[in-house]
């Protein structure tokens, strides 16, 4: 596989506007070709997303998603730059499919990584440096560890990054990008909440996001 350097990247997110990691990975799964690799991101529809990632988004919808039982809810505000695309059935159906990866993913609680607090990562942080396993370990061995950990934690709690739950192949994140590129709009995802029935009060456990999961890859 041919090295990727920065300046290829570059190249690349200048003339598509996809993002930066978007591009290196582009690159890496065409040995380095940049028509192949602009070609690659056109068929994810990533290409045009990056150009709109700026722009201001006042519009859109609040939907919600509702786990047959009713004991899983979710509301969610997904944004977008015009009334007219709001209206879209297209993006109807994104914001329907983002509630539905919501209330199947019970450890997301951020929309993206940059949204954590810094209290929370420092709280994960000094739970995983007194872990059992890692007592042993010199201080600087540790602490490379516990940031290896502290990273996937973090991307565990933020909702772009996990894989999309009717294709596993791509995050929430790429989701969005295609619809960005098929819309021609900037999207965000703004905010959200999750509701559990009973949550909070001590009861039986039930693992109501694999049933979630599961009704949606039916």
């Amino acid at each position: 596989m041919a090295e990727v350097s920065a300046k290829l990247v570059k190249e690349l997110r200048d003339r598509t506007g996809a993002g930066m990691m978007d591009c290196k990975k582009a690159l890496a799964e065409t040995d380095g070709d940049i028509d192949k690799a602009i070609d690659w991101l056109r068929q994810k529809g990533l290409a045009s997303a990056g150009k709109k990632s700026g722009r201001v988004t006042a519009e859109g919808l609040v939907s919600s998603y509702i786990h047959t039982g009713g004991r899983v809810g979710v509301l969610v505000e997904v944004n977008c730059q015009t009334d007219f695309v709001a209206r879209n059935e297209a993006f109807k159906v994104l914001v329907k499919d983002i509630a539905m990866q919501i209330a199947a993913c019970p450890n997301v609680e951020y929309v993206q990584v940059s949204d954590i607090p810094p209290n929370v990562i420092e709280r994960e942080k000094s739970v995983e440096m007194g872990k059992d396993d890692l007592a042993s370990k010199p201080v600087n061995v540790r602490e490379k560890i516990v940031a290896g950990r502290i990273e996937k934690r973090l991307k565990e709690m933020a909702l772009l990054d996990q894989p999309y739950v009717r294709d596993q192949s791509i995050s929430v994140e790429e989701l969005i990008k295609q619809n960005i590129a098929q819309l021609g709009e900037n999207i965000q995802v703004r905010r959200f909440v999750r509701f559990v029935m009973g949550e909070g009060i001590e009861k039986e456990e039930s693992d109501f996001a694999a049933e979630v999961a599961a009704q949606i890859s039916s």
